[in-house]
């Protein structure tokens, strides 16, 4: 599995995830939606794939992808970790500055 994170760094990715996050959908349904050709959406979903996020089945001669909620609620909590630290870091900041006042 690779870095969720990195797949997400491009924003066509993302449109994509945004996308699935309706529902499943074959490449053809996606790239009518986008402005990139059908191959730039397969290669997109390839990564998509290689990082979990995606995962895909056969029906028929169309390939469905759909989102892999294991992976998304993986960086849901990684995303919640690091959000809990800036808040707790920002408390400790204010009551050190509360502490240090006239």
């Amino acid at each position: 599995m690779g870095d969720g994170w990195s797949a997400l760094a491009d924003g066509t990715r993302r449109a994509i995830v945004s996308r699935l996050a309706e529902g499943p959908q074959a490449v053809g349904q996606l790239a009518a939606e986008l402005p990139v050709t059908r191959s730039a959406v397969s290669q997109h979903l390839k990564v998509l794939k290689d990082a979990g996020l995606v995962s895909e089945r056969a029906v028929g001669t169309r390939r469905i992808y759909r989102l892999n909620p294991t992976a998304v609620a993986a960086l849901r909590d990684q995303l919640d970790t690091f959000w809990q630290r800036a808040l707790a870091s920002y408390v400790d900041v204010a009551e050190q500055a509360t502490e240090e006042s006239p």
